[in-house]
């Protein structure tokens, strides 16, 4: 079992680099580097606004940038917008206050330094409050006969010492995401799934979330968000490809994660098959309870 998890990850390994080479994922990587990053403060107001925004972006953004169009009637997601200003070296105002007699320490207004003064309200648009030329995606589903995985996998997950659930779509509000985990105070890590018709996608989604439920839950000594998503889906691919799945979407997902490669795998190769063992022993231990109570 050991050998051929090693002989898996290579194959990981492989596949990931050429998905990274891929024209696809080129466009794909272009699009997303449109796409501004938003403080804290401002995806939880997306989120309070939209629970299902996935990609947001102002008015003339997605018409320039995307060939898009707001659709008529939509209302506008708002956010804080930071205003910043250049500001003088030496008595810290900017230039439409600075008075005359300050010498700015010599450093001409070209050099300043900006400064953040204040925000300022500023409307957005999710992509489904638009129309017109479709965004680049990657296909980073599962597909393939789960023949039964998913409860069995449920079932595996007390004796993982994790809490798992099924959500249905209308009680969802994770946004995009797939799944997710949890670690509640005192508690189990928490482990969700959104419930869809690719049983196949839902049973590697669950493994990537019991993932990192289990190696994740020290979260004060956790390695960087993108190292923790290379281990969790190395996982999810392994134990995916002994139930036969095909999970070779697998290499767009952890290209996706910019600057990983074969060594941040290969480095973390014992935790990510130990935890496989742990998972597929799990999963056994479950089928044989299921066999003793028929």
């Amino acid at each position: 079992m050991h050998d051929a998890l090693d002989d898996w990850i290579t194959d990981l390994l492989s596949e990931t680099t050429t998905a990274r080479a891929s024209e696809a994922f080129q466009r794909w990587l272009d699009a997303q580097s449109r796409f501004h990053g938003y403080s804290a403060r401002n995806s939880l107001l997306i989120s309070l606004q939209c629970p299902d925004a996935t990609h947001v972006a102002g008015y003339r953004t997605w018409q320039t940038e995307f060939d898009r169009q707001v659709s008529e009637g939509e209302s506008a997601i708002w956010i804080w917008a930071p205003i910043t200003a250049k500001v003088c070296p030496a008595c810290g105002e900017p230039k439409s206050s600075h008075d005359d007699d300050c010498e700015s320490d010599g450093v001409p207004y070209s050099e300043w330094s900006s400064q953040l003064r204040s925000f300022k309200p500023v409307p957005v648009f999710d992509v489904s409050q638009t129309t017109g030329e479709s965004l680049p995606s990657l296909e980073t589903a599962t597909y393939g006969d789960a023949n039964g995985l998913v409860p069995v996998l449920c079932a595996a997950a007390e004796s993982l010492r994790l809490d798992v659930s099924v959500v249905s779509p209308s009680e969802w509000f994770h946004g995009a995401a797939r799944g997710v985990c949890e670690f509640p105070h005192g508690q189990r890590p928490s482990v969700a799934v959104r419930q869809q018709p690719n049983e196949a996608d839902m049973a590697t989604t669950l493994v990537h979330e019991f993932a990192h439920g289990l190696l994740h839950a020290d979260r004060t000594s956790l390695p960087e968000q993108s190292l923790r998503e290379v281990e969790a889906e190395a996982v999810a691919y392994l134990v995916g490809r002994q139930f036969g799945l095909d999970v070779c979407n697998s290499a767009f997902y952890l290209a996706a994660w910019a600057g990983e490669d074969a060594d941040s795998v290969l480095e973390r190769l014992n935790r990510i098959r130990s935890v496989t063992v742990s998972i597929l022993g799990a999963v056994n231990g479950a089928v044989r309870g299921n066999q003793r109570g028929r």
